[in-house]
């Protein structure tokens, strides 16, 4: 797990431009969904094209924080990725394309085959029947056409979004930025969180609570959801 803290001089930056750290001292359960992206095979298992080291670490905090947020009512998303291809052509051409090396592309595009063994959620998280399953094909799942994330949490009136998961300068953090600019309230759960470096994740949560959302442990997140709005 990242053992990092934000900086204090991105602290005080913060506290100078809105007099507060924490953007929210009480957020409804029912109206909360915990996100978990890319917790799966091609980002978790070892040896894996993408896989993030730090994801195993991250497990044990995430299943405790969903089994608090089940007992609260708030909602537990899974979100995975997948593209579709046939072998040469796949729907993200431009990222396999420019972004992978050639001897990594087949093993990249074949791990993110929809259904297939790296899109399974890593073995030591605990998926339970009543949580949600989504799938997106781009970093963001509340980029139009990527997922029907933004459709579910309407459709569940849900006005909060936790982001866990991995990367968290990438995925996560993508689709944290998109969930504050769709007008909800976001925040990056920094223990639940894992990025390629403590360097990438602090950098990533330090922009965040900046300008898109709030920065806060599982613990925090829990206290917050416990002091019901009145």
């Amino acid at each position: 797990m990242h053992d990092i803290d934000i900086r204090q001089e991105i602290v005080n930056r913060v506290l100078t431009r809105r007099n507060r750290y924490h953007l929210f001292d009480s957020l409804d359960p029912q109206a909360t969904a915990f996100v978990i992206i890319d917790m799966q095979n091609t980002f978790c298992e070892p040896g894996a094209p993408a896989e993030v080291p730090v994801a195993r670490d991250i497990c044990s905090n995430i299943n405790r924080l969903n089994e608090e947020l089940r007992q609260l009512c708030a909602k537990v998303i899974w979100i995975t990725s997948a593209n579709t291809s046939d072998g040469e052509r796949s729907d993200w051409d431009c990222f396999y394309d420019n972004f992978v090396s050639d001897e990594m592309r087949i093993r990249t595009k074949k791990s993110m085959t929809p259904g297939g063994h790296g899109q399974q959620i890593w073995h030591q998280l605990k998926m339970l029947p009543e949580d949600l399953s989504l799938v997106k094909n781009r970093y963001s799942a509340l980029l139009p056409g990527t997922s029907s994330l933004e459709r579910v949490l309407r459709g569940y009136g849900i006005q909060n979004v936790l982001i866990g998961g991995t990367k968290t300068n990438v995925c996560c953090e993508s689709t944290g930025r998109d969930a504050m600019m769709l007008d909800f309230n976001v925040v990056m759960v920094s223990d639940c969180l894992a990025a390629l470096s403590d360097e990438e994740h602090r950098a990533s949560l330090e922009t965040f609570i900046q300008q898109f959302g709030d920065v806060m442990t599982s613990a925090e997140v829990l206290a917050v959801l416990r002091n019901k709005p009145n």
